[in-house]
């Protein structure tokens, strides 16, 4: 289930609070602590492509972008 269609299922019981208590107990999507899903690019919030190394947290798109401003050269 993602996050839109979790939305959109409160957004029709909206007005049953027994049936959002229940929904909210079995169906919200958990907070995660580790994995894939938990590390985000700082800047676009993609997950894959994840360069986590020095603390960047940035994706290898915009690593690419922003790497001359942070200070890193290119070699080859």
């Amino acid at each position: 289930m993602t996050v839109s269609d979790y939305k959109k299922i409160l957004n029709v019981i909206k007005n049953k609070p027994g049936k959002i208590k229940k929904y909210n107990k079995h169906n919200v999507p958990k907070a995660r602590k580790c994995g894939i899903a938990n590390n985000k690019c700082s800047i676009c919030l993609r997950t894959g492509g994840h360069v986590g190394k020095y603390g960047l947290s940035l994706c290898r798109h915009c690593f690419r972008d922003y790497a001359k401003r942070i200070g890193f050269k290119k070699y080859s």
